[in-house]
């Protein structure tokens, strides 16, 4: 059976996924096309209908969970994780309509946390994620939310930190942050989705188990080619909660869901988010 995978180019997705792309995991009896794109246009095209089972943020996976449900493994959850809001220069703070803040897509989880916590206060420009720090660096822009590896290097390219806001939603919510996840289409059948899940799981574990092996891909992907900020991007988003998203990850997925609902920023009526936990 072929399924159609997305998953995004951050090293983060290279070394989870590295071991299922060149088959150093039994796929179960599937078929696997696999795409690697940028996290919006990953968004966009699960919107479009083009995948199976497809790495989303969090925000646009609130706005399809109608559509899909999501999987235990694979996401992007925890503590220290969060985008970060970069000036151009120091002491810089949103405060004017006049003023433009870059985000990395529509519907990432960073552009949901800017607005959540910064709304109605900047012109939003939705530029891709390794466009923000160049285009800061040359002004402009007077702001920019960052991600991937660009929260390792931001202060080699002289910029100013104005908030972590991964930092603030702990603060808030006492919940790790949920940026993004795998989910797979409502219509896949549940053996389909517990061999997609199993896959999954065995290739995760085959990275934890050799870390070196997956270096080779996740250089080919990344913006930064530094193995060291590879590894740290690593270190930061894999963890416990990318193997099991467990009843934590559920519950910091019902506060996203409660938070944007709450904001104004999610349509009225939409479902909650379900984790697939082996059967519907």
């Amino acid at each position: 059976m072929k399924i159609r995978l997305g998953i995004s180019t951050c090293p983060n997705d290279t070394f989870t996924f590295h071991a299922l792309m060149a088959r150093r995991v039994d796929w179960r009896g599937l078929d696997f096309e696999i795409e690697l794109l940028d996290i919006q246009q990953l968004n966009d095209r699960l919107f479009a209908g083009d995948f199976d089972v497809a790495k989303t943020s969090f925000h646009a996976a609130l706005l399809l969970a109608g559509q899909t449900v999501v999987l235990p493994s694979g996401s992007a959850l925890g503590f220290g994780v969060g985008p970060l809001l970069l000036s151009d220069r120091q002491g810089h703070r949103p405060g004017s309509t006049a003023e433009t803040t870059l985000c990395p897509g529509q519907h990432t989880t960073a552009t949901l946390l800017f607005q959540l916590f910064y709304p109605q206060t900047t012109q939003i420009e939705q530029v891709v994620f390794s466009q923000i720090m160049p285009m800061l660096r040359t002004g402009q822009a007077d702001f920019g939310v960052c991600i991937h590896e660009g929260r390792f290097t931001w202060q080699d390219e002289g910029l100013g930190l104005v908030e972590d806001l991964g930092t603030r939603w702990e603060s808030e919510t006492g919940c790790p942050l949920p940026l993004g996840g795998l989910v797979a289409r409502r219509n896949l059948s549940d053996d389909t989705l517990a061999r997609v899940q199993g896959v999954i799981h065995d290739s995760l574990r085959y990275a934890m188990a050799d870390r070196g092996a997956a270096i080779p891909t996740m250089r080919r992907y990344a913006q930064e080619f530094n193995d060291d900020v590879l590894m740290q991007h690593v270190d930061l988003y894999v963890n416990d909660w990318t193997v099991d998203l467990g009843p934590v990850g559920g519950n910091a997925l019902r506060q996203l869901s409660q938070r944007a609902a709450e904001s104004g920023i999610l349509p009225c009526g939409l479902p909650p988010l379900q984790v697939w936990d082996g059967s519907w």
